[in-house]
């Protein structure tokens, strides 16, 4: 579902900028922050800003490098605050875009009943994951085996946009078996390049994951169980992401040799053409030059001149037949 409707579905919910969200059935909103929930920021604008760098009192620097969209997941500890940084897919609005799916930065930061989330851009995965704790009754009551819930739900979305992308890739085939067109592999080269997003920012999902695996304040935290989950489905999306991207190239190298093989058998055909109509041109231009002055356009000797080319013609036309040359 996308963010907007899950807002407009939550009775009395608007679309924030910043939310607070509380145990309950699930993880419910509540007016004002409390200590130990959890403070939702998505596009953040500069009230957001204040808040969490003055009330909260996260480091500055967190902030500011979960603002880089070209920021690469990763641990930092620092001061008692440890900083999560993972990569979400999204979906571009925009349907001519260079790559109709890419991935996001997604920080989570925490410190004793300090749980932050902030992305600067809006996503389908947090509203779908708040609806997934109510339905299953989670609840926010460890930091670390929350982030592991927040990496299955990342991993989960990443599956979603590549049958997405899949049935995309389907439908670019099946136009393309009916002509080579540009615009088809274009589509295909958008969806090559969403793919290597996607590659990029699971592999380093899955670094975090080992990372958090291996901290030692956190082994006799952490549900096994749940972990296993994480490394499947990332594994899963992982592996599903390269099948797709090895699918794409190859149909990229396919309809290259193509359109690489259809200029070839034009070019052949016009120097078939070519060379058939240089056989009348050349009789033509041979008797022409030879031919006794004062005839006329009815002798003899222009319709031998004639017979001659067409009979030349007809034989080079049959023999580039037989040969299928045309």
């Amino acid at each position: 579902m996308a963010a907007a409707s899950w807002y407009a579905a939550v009775p009395n919910w608007s679309k924030p900028m910043r939310s607070y969200l509380k145990n309950g059935i699930g993880l419910v909103p509540c007016e004002v922050w409390e200590p130990g929930c959890w403070v939702n920021v998505i596009e953040p604008d500069n009230s957001d800003k204040k808040f969490v760098l003055e009330t909260l009192g996260i480091p500055e620097s967190f902030y500011d490098d979960i603002e880089d969209v070209d920021e690469r997941p990763r641990i930092e500890v620092d001061d008692g605050w440890c900083f999560v940084l993972m990569r979400i897919p999204s979906k571009e609005s925009d349907a001519h875009a260079s790559a109709p799916y890419s991935t996001i930065p997604f920080g989570v930061i925490f410190k004793d009943d300090v749980f932050v989330t902030v992305c600067f851009y809006d996503n389908d995965m947090i509203p779908d994951f708040v609806q997934h704790t109510r339905r299953k009754n989670i609840h926010h009551d460890d930091n670390i085996n929350f982030i592991f819930r927040l990496l299955l739900s990342s991993s989960v979305w990443f599956l979603k946009y590549l049958k997405q992308i899949n049935i995309q890739t389907k439908v670019t085939e099946r136009l393309l078996e009916r002509s080579v067109r540009n615009e088809e592999l274009q589509d295909l080269q958008r969806m090559d390049k969403s793919l290597l997003f996607f590659t990029s920012s699971l592999r380093g999902n899955e670094l975090v994951v080992h990372r958090l695996k291996n901290l030692r304040s956190v082994k006799e935290i952490y549900d096994v169980e749940l972990v296993e989950d994480v490394e499947i489905e990332s594994k899963q999306a992982l592996e599903t992401t390269n099948i797709y991207s090895e699918v794409i190239n190859g149909m990229q190298d396919t309809y290259t040799s193509v359109i690489s093989n259809n200029l070839n058998l034009v070019m052949k055909r016009l120097t078939t053409i070519n060379v058939v109509l240089m056989v009348p041109t050349l009789i033509a231009s041979f008797f022409g030059m030879n031919l006794e002055l004062n005839t006329t356009i009815f002798n003899w000797t222009f319709l031998i001149v004639i017979l001659v080319s067409l009979a030349l013609t007809a034989v080079t036309t049959i023999v580039f037949f037989k040969k299928k040359w045309f």
